[in-house]
């Protein structure tokens, strides 16, 4: 009976084992790529397995007497018919990988000819292309997206979410496969579906947070745009007054061949018209946009170089009418700039000799810079490489045209395109009319300018521009010519513009390089003479600042740096605390405290008897020489006064602070000069 039960458990396994392997070579016919995929894997997995056992069983001495012979025969037979499905099994494995790698071959040939066709826009033919390199290799996912992506063009949204679909099932992360099934569900109007789509992209990689921002962007601005235009729709067919006003109007406008004068007055009825969202809305899909593509007469005038007073009219007039259209609109913005003639003549406008014209030029451009979509739609479809320039300009109105400007060109350098484009005329354009605004502070705007030394402050954020301003020794000269004006018998002038200045130091100061000197320099000219100067420096972390640029060692950079430490923590409680952490052990102002230089000894000891009021600071010195350095520097080694009275007064206020101090000074028997320092501790 045992015997018999073994015999059956053997044949038992031995058909589980054929039904698994008629299986696996079913798998590996299927049509299904991601079915495909696994049976290849489970064959590879099993081929290393039965090497495995060969292995083994070659290594292995079997005592045959005492294995029932019947079930061995069965066992044997198994093995057998095993080995012989897994013989095919290889075989068919070995001829599938050269099938597969001549198939990647042609695959990637075809695909090579779909991307020259859809580079050629000719999506018919990169269809084809991609359609015969699946029928040769079914589950190469960049043939999936490709043809998804040529299908998009083609409109054939429901096609290229299939490809997206059968792209996943060959790479559930593919990326590219998400991103073009968002696309096509949002031309559908999904808004949910795409929503998804885009989600599963921030999913599988955190890093392409900005990808998915600006798609689910687009599918908030979509569905808003369909919801606006159904809400319209609705007050039409409603009948509402207001709404047909809109309609009524542009049908008038769109009349050929009257005179400019009809036009500007129907223009300016229509902007008193639209109230709100819906109005707006009706204008768009009512083809508003399309008055200066379509009449002539309205196009010459607003594109005319030098304008008569009806054509200037004219043109404010749609200025005018643009704010009303666009304002909270981002649709409407988006469509007005994709016109030619509007994209062309907006730098004109800006910078425009009619007041009138350049005023409501401010006006509509701001209606762009102060939302994020608005910046990037200026940045896409506008070429601002001259605009830094232009708006720089205006700094010389007297008028609310320099505020407007300097609000314009302070929210654009929130866009990194906008600093790469204005890396292009900085050196030829802007700098040299920066330098011109720097030396007329007394004639221009001055809170404009102060607003626009700030702007320049912040675009060295962009190294590149960082570096072409601090090469430029004329915009340092006028620096320090506006520090100089800024002051009127040590009182500050014109504190905006002072404090301005400041700031753009700090942010040049970012720059480690020999030309960075100039920057210390007028600092050590601005801090002096303004203690609000002084705060807005520390908070902007000069002290750390400094001591970077005394470690690099330099007698310019160590003259000038000092200076301004010591200006700093002469009246700054925090500049004191910020020069302990920095300066860990006073290791930089030790170093200093033995040069050559005077006057670079005297700052440093006046800068390190300051710290010595926070805690701890004069405890980290007791392993050090620094009784000695300064009892020398007291003692008459100075040559300058001011030099020995700084050394004495840090000696005094390092043995007050850490009494320890005071059996170095004996074993150098400096308690006589210590007694003379008392009184210039006594001072301070």
């Amino acid at each position: 009976m045992l015997a018999d039960r073994e015999q059956e458990e053997a044949f038992q396994r031995f058909l589980r084992r054929v039904d698994d392997i008629a299986e696996l070579v079913q798998g590996l016919n299927s049509t299904d790529p991601g079915v495909k995929e696994k049976a290849t894997a489970e064959a590879e997995k099993r081929l290393h397995d039965q090497e495995n056992s060969k292995e083994e069983e070659s290594k292995t001495v079997v005592d045959r007497t005492v294995i029932n012979t019947q079930a061995s025969d069965v066992a044997n037979a198994e093995a057998v018919n095993a080995d012989g499905f897994l013989a095919i099994l290889e075989k068919d494995a070995k001829e599938r990988a050269k099938r597969r790698k001549r198939n990647e071959h042609l695959a990637n040939a075809l695909k090579e000819k779909g991307n020259d066709a859809f580079r050629k826009g000719d999506y018919v033919i990169a269809i084809q292309r991609y359609t015969e390199g699946l029928e040769i290799l079914k589950d190469k996912q960049e043939l999936y997206t490709n043809r998804a992506q040529a299908y998009l063009k083609m409109q054939e949204y429901e096609k290229a979410i299939n490809d997206c679909e059968w792209a996943l099932k060959c790479n559930e992360k593919c990326i590219k496969a998400y991103f073009l099934m968002g696309k096509a569900h949002l031309a559908l109007k999904h808004f949910s579906e795409s929503r998804q789509c885009y989600e599963k992209i921030s999913q599988i990689d955190p890093q392409k947070e900005s990808l998915f921002k600006d798609c689910m962007n687009e599918v908030n601005l979509e569905e808003k745009r369909m919801k606006d235009e159904e809400r319209a729709m609705k007050e039409v067919e409603s009948g509402k007054l207001a709404a047909l006003s809109i309609k009524e109007l542009l049908q008038k406008l769109d009349r050929p061949d009257q005179n400019i004068l009809y036009y500007t007055g129907g223009i300016r009825l229509l902007t008193g018209a639209i109230k709100d969202c819906t109005e707006q809305t009706l204008f768009r899909t009512n083809n508003g946009f399309s008055i200066l593509k379509d009449n002539e007469v309205v196009r010459r005038g607003f594109c005319a170089e030098r304008k008569n007073a009806a054509e200037v009219d004219l043109s404010v007039s749609l200025l005018f009418l643009w704010q009303a259209v666009c304002t909270g609109n981002e649709e409407n913005q988006r469509l007005l700039l994709t016109y030619p003639d509007v994209n062309a003549q907006l730098p004109k406008l800006l910078s425009s000799g009619v007041l009138e014209i350049q005023k409501q030029t401010l006006a509509l451009i701001s209606l762009y810079s102060e939302n994020e979509n608005g910046r990037r739609l200026l940045v896409r479809h506008q070429d601002l490489t001259k605009w830094l320039q232009i708006l720089m300009m205006l700094v010389n109105s007297t008028d609310a045209r320099a505020s407007s400007a300097m609000n314009i060109l302070s929210n654009l350098t929130e866009e990194e395109r906008f600093k790469t484009q204005c890396r292009l005329m900085l050196s030829t354009s802007v700098l040299p009319l920066f330098t011109q605004l720097l030396t007329s502070v007394k004639l221009v705007n001055q809170a404009a300018l102060a607003r626009c030394i700030g702007i320049m402050g912040n675009l060295c954020a962009d190294v590149v521009i960082r570096m072409q301003m601090a090469k430029c020794k004329e915009c340092w000269q006028a620096c320090l010519k506006l520090v100089d004006e800024c002051f009127d018998v040590g009182t500050p002038k014109y504190q905006e513009c002072l404090f301005a200045v400041l700031g753009l130091m700090m942010n040049l100061l970012l720059e480690s390089n020999g030309i960075i000197q100039r920057a210390i320099g007028v600092l050590s000219r601005i801090l002096p003479a303004s203690l609000s100067a002084v705060e807005e420096a520390v908070k902007g972390g000069v002290v750390k600042k400094m001591i970077k640029f005394l470690k690099a060692g330099g007698q310019i950079a160590s003259n000038y740096g000092i200076k301004t430490l010591s200006i700093c923590t002469r009246s700054n409680r925090q500049a004191q605390e910020d020069l302990v952490k920095s300066d860990k052990k006073f290791s930089v102002l030790m170093k200093l405290l033995e040069s050559e230089n005077e006057i670079i000894v005297g700052n440093a000891a006046f800068c390190l008897g300051q710290c010595l009021v926070v805690p701890g600071a004069a405890t980290s010195l007791l392993n050090s020489n620094v009784v000695m350095i300064l009892l020398k520097h007291a003692g008459g080694d100075a040559t300058r006064t001011s030099v020995q009275e700084n050394a004495a007064i840090a000696l005094g206020k390092l043995c007050v602070a850490e009494p320890r101090h005071i059996v170095q000074l004996r074993k150098l028997n400096g308690l006589a000069i210590l007694n003379s320092s008392m009184k210039y501790v006594h001072s301070t």
